[in-house]
């Protein structure tokens, strides 16, 4: 059983108006975002938390039609947010309100949906070249991902190696891309999604488990290496999300996953967005290295 459905597929969001996470941080206004997985679920929820708070944000998907419904899902959710925003952004002293509605304008004529198969490390550097000469990226969201789920005695090799190399390596690389526009910045925000499953282990995931552990660790060692340039690398774990996939359980099925919860529940897409959107904005700007468990009280570390 995965913990969210976060393999970077192109069928239709669980929803596709999600709510408004209102705030107002400067330091976002006009900041570029790469967020790969984001044509469904979790990352779709990044991208719109990310672009409603005035960043521009690139999210992709494997294929055009992905790419398109990105486009037009961040479109919508920055018109949602702009109206929600226009009256207190035109009365007199508009403030802070009027710097977050001239961000969204900008947002809104530069978000979009790009193609990229993150496993692919050609393309995920000739992409980032392309991002990096039309501005950089200040926040990294890596949140795309597979699952390949047998159980040990009878995973095949390639099932081991394809979870490996799109849920860590392919996040080193994308990493390592955009260390260098960031330390010379110096700021910058690396944010990637793992899994309770990395935290408690997962029968017939084993390689998802290994994947997601392997991203914990590396992320508390990049986050020694650029802290001191301001970059802070941060990990958030979902636990059992509400998906495309869970809402395909029994009743029995959910029943029993909501017992392994204190809060009886499962969690929100925009619940992880939450903290995803805290520790890119100047709020999470002095934690690093931290791994923020959002399950419902499903692991206490």
């Amino acid at each position: 059983m995965t913990t969210s459905m976060q393999d970077d597929t192109d069928a239709p969001s669980l929803s596709d108006k999600r709510p408004l996470l209102p705030t107002l941080d400067p330091s976002l206004w006009g900041k570029r975002a790469l967020v790969t997985g984001a044509s469904r679920g979790i990352g779709q929820a990044i991208a719109v938390a990310l672009a409603q708070a005035g960043v521009r944000v690139f999210g992709t998907a494997t294929s055009e039609a992905g790419a398109q419904l990105i486009s037009q899902t961040l479109r919508d959710a920055i018109d949602r947010a702009k109206a929600a925003f226009h009256p207190l952004a035109h009365v007199s002293n508009g403030g802070a309100f009027a710097g977050l509605y001239d961000a969204l304008e900008q947002s809104s004529e530069q978000s979009l949906g790009l193609v990229l198969d993150v496993s692919q490390s050609q393309a995920s550097e000739d992409l980032l070249e392309k991002l990096h000469s039309e501005g950089g990226i200040h926040i990294l969201v890596n949140n795309a991902g597979i699952t390949r789920d047998n159980l040990a005695m009878r995973m095949k090799a390639d099932e081991w190696q394809q979870v490996i190399d799109t849920n860590l390596s392919a996040c080193f690389r994308l990493s390592q891309s955009v260390m260098r526009f960031m330390m010379k910045q110096r700021w910058g925000r690396i944010i990637n999604i793992t899994s309770v499953v990395g935290e408690t282990g997962n029968p017939g995931q084993a390689n998802y488990a290994a994947a997601k552990a392997g991203l914990a660790g590396m992320s508390r060692a990049l986050a020694r290496e650029l802290g001191s340039r301001q970059i802070t690398v941060n990990c958030v774990a979902p636990g059992f999300i509400e998906t495309d996939m869970t809402l395909a359980l029994s009743e029995q099925q959910r029943s029993q996953l909501q017992q392994q919860i204190p809060l009886q529940r499962l969690g929100s897409p925009t619940d992880i967005a939450a903290a995803v959107l805290f520790l890119a904005g100047q709020s999470g700007a002095y934690v690093t290295g931290e791994s923020l468990q959002v399950n419902g009280g499903m692991f206490m570390d």
